[in-house]
């Protein structure tokens, strides 16, 4: 199950990586309720082995693009952030001080923690995030870059949770006389 789990979680980031169009550097966020993954409502079914597979098939793929990850704890920790303390510094982002565990931060937020060289804690992505996937009804919107823009996948679950992606495009500014970049769209 496990494999199978981590299997859904890399197609579905690599899918979105190809549609969403990343540069090195920019800013993936995710949530995920393994709760949910397990088919349990959020909250009630915290699955650390759970969350390592899908940290493992999340993180992988983005790694290999050099894009950074921003993992989203639960409500208990004010859906605070855990990142590479080098992400924290280039997007200049406000530290606090807790660590994720399993009811305050989540199996994932903690499979996040154990799965960086350097982990920390976040306040807030401040809208920055460039593209993110949300995994269980996680509630990610609050931290991408307006304007946030729906992305289809092939897969619309991993496990047994829905999941739902976004990607960033640049405002449209000057109204009916302006020309757009297509490429951008």
């Amino acid at each position: 199950m496990f494999e199978e789990i981590a299997c859904q979680a890399r197609q579905a980031v690599t899918d979105l990586l190809e549609r969403a169009r990343l540069e090195e550097g920019d800013l993936f966020v995710v949530g995920c309720s393994t709760s949910e993954a397990a088919g349990k409502k959020i909250g009630t079914g915290s699955s650390p082995d759970l969350a390592n597979a899908l940290f493992e098939g999340i993180y992988a793929p983005l790694q290999a693009c050099g894009i950074l990850l921003a993992v989203q704890c639960c409500e208990h920790l004010n859906r605070a952030l855990v990142m590479e303390k080098s992400t924290l510094k280039a997007y200049r982002l406000t530290q606090v001080n807790a660590i994720p565990q399993l009811h305050a931060g989540g199996s994932f937020g903690m499979a996040a923690w154990a799965g960086f060289k350097t982990p920390v804690l976040a306040e807030s992505l401040r809208g920055q995030a460039h593209a993110g996937i949300d995994i269980g009804g996680t509630l990610i919107g609050m931290h991408l870059e307006p304007v946030a823009v729906p992305v289809r996948l092939s897969l619309d679950h991993i496990g047994q949770a829905h999941i739902l992606c976004a990607r960033w495009r640049p405002k449209y500014v000057g109204g009916t006389r302006a020309v757009y970049d297509d490429a951008l769209i």
